[in-house]
């Protein structure tokens, strides 16, 4: 790792944003008939917006899951509000681009936009004081704890029992599935599952916001009482907080109720913790405001006496919320994993069940395989060599 030194090298405090450039890549699923399904939700391909920013001869990069309009509002809002300014607090310009949203609108497509600029602003900056990310953060951890996640609902039984043990094989003690889409044939899933990883590794469900109140009251108590399922991720709607709290008030007392991918702001998350609607806060470093976000989020988790559990976007959450005092785990998502293997070099792979972020890389650790990633190119173009 080379530091920001020497004569030829402005000082941190006096480097500025030089360019923003975005980009987006669409990679097709490996489903059946290149097709997933969850809950409520069938799709044929992941959508990455890569976005980089530049700054005294190095170059940051942040990402997002989401919409190529995404990719488009990251360059028409996000990028001139960082270009010239200093690199040196990702914070401050974190404020002032939300300042700047205000009438775009700031949750969905702008938080997503925002998360994957703020992502690069710090990769940015500890590739210019030549450290890794997870070294420039307030880190209680040193690795993030992971669960195996997929078992999507038009997995045939042999692959959803294959894909969810051979996590258990590489070390992996918890694995979640997708149910709630066909309610009637969850029992024979889950009778597969169990029977495939043991009765050792914890088991956890995910309803992506499928059910009404009664039914998902239904399922938790079948969930916990016939397949020991400890974790109830979305049984209903996020936003349905009055039915979250019901859940967690009137199910099983070992069936955790989580929810949190989709809280975009500090309020969403302060939400969720009143009352409380859930056992354990979820955030997406990609949509809750990158880096910057999780932060707050962090702080908001301690004090609520809640774990938080990261969202998908495995190497960067890795480094990001080793900085969450309340972490509990990592969702390791394949169709995240599968895009940033594609995309990247420098991925962190799991070891004794968690992903340690890499320190003897700068920054993210991560590079992008240009050759790779160019036939999935939605928007953008590939920079020259």
């Amino acid at each position: 790792m080379t530091p920001l030194t020497g004569q030829d090298t402005p000082a941190l405090d006096e480097c500025v944003v030089d360019a923003v450039d975005v980009h987006a890549f669409e990679v097709p699923t490996d489903g059946p008939e290149g097709r997933e399904q969850d809950g409520t939700l069938e799709w044929d391909a992941t959508t990455l917006v890569l976005v980089r920013v530049h700054a005294g001869g190095r170059t940051g990069l942040g990402y997002t899951y989401g919409d190529v309009s995404v990719a488009s509002f990251a360059h028409s809002v996000l990028g001139p509000v960082v270009k010239g300014r200093p690199v040196s607090s990702p914070p401050a310009l974190w404020e002032l681009m939300g300042a700047r949203m205000r009438n775009a609108g700031r949750p969905g497509v702008g938080a997503m936009a925002l998360s994957a600029v703020d992502v690069a602003l710090w990769d940015l900056k500890a590739r210019l004081l030549g450290l890794p990310l997870v070294h420039l953060l307030p880190a209680h951890h040193d690795r993030v704890p992971v669960y195996g996640s997929g078992g999507f609902t038009n997995y045939p039984l042999d692959r959803l029992t294959d894909q969810l043990a051979g996590w258990v094989r590489q070390g992996i003690g918890r694995v979640k599935l997708k149910t709630s889409r066909d309610p009637e044939a969850d029992p024979r899933r889950l009778t597969a599952v169990r029977r495939a990883v043991g009765d050792g590794p914890e088991v956890f469900t995910d309803a992506n916001g499928a059910l009404g109140r009664k039914a998902a009251l239904y399922w938790a108590h079948r969930f916990h009482d016939e397949w020991d399922v400890r974790w109830f991720e979305e049984p209903v709607a996020s936003a349905d907080l009055e039915g979250l709290r019901m859940l967690r008030e009137r199910g099983p007392a070992r069936l955790e109720i989580t929810a949190g991918e989709y809280a975009f702001t500090a309020q969403d998350f302060a939400n969720l913790t009143e009352g409380p609607a859930v056992d354990c806060l979820q955030a997406d470093v990609t949509r809750c405001g990158g880096v910057t976000g999780v932060l707050e989020v962090a702080g908001l988790s301690a004090a609520r006496h809640l774990d938080l559990s990261a969202h998908c976007a495995p190497a960067v959450s890795a480094h990001a919320f080793c900085a969450v005092r309340r972490l509990r785990h990592l969702e390791y998502f394949h169709d995240h994993v599968r895009v940033e293997r594609l995309l990247f070099d420098g991925v962190p792979s799991p070891e004794g069940g968690a992903l340690r972020p890499d320190t003897s890389r700068p920054g993210l650790g991560l590079e992008v395989r240009w050759a790779d990633a160019e036939p999935y190119r939605v928007r953008g173009v590939r920079p020259p060599r």
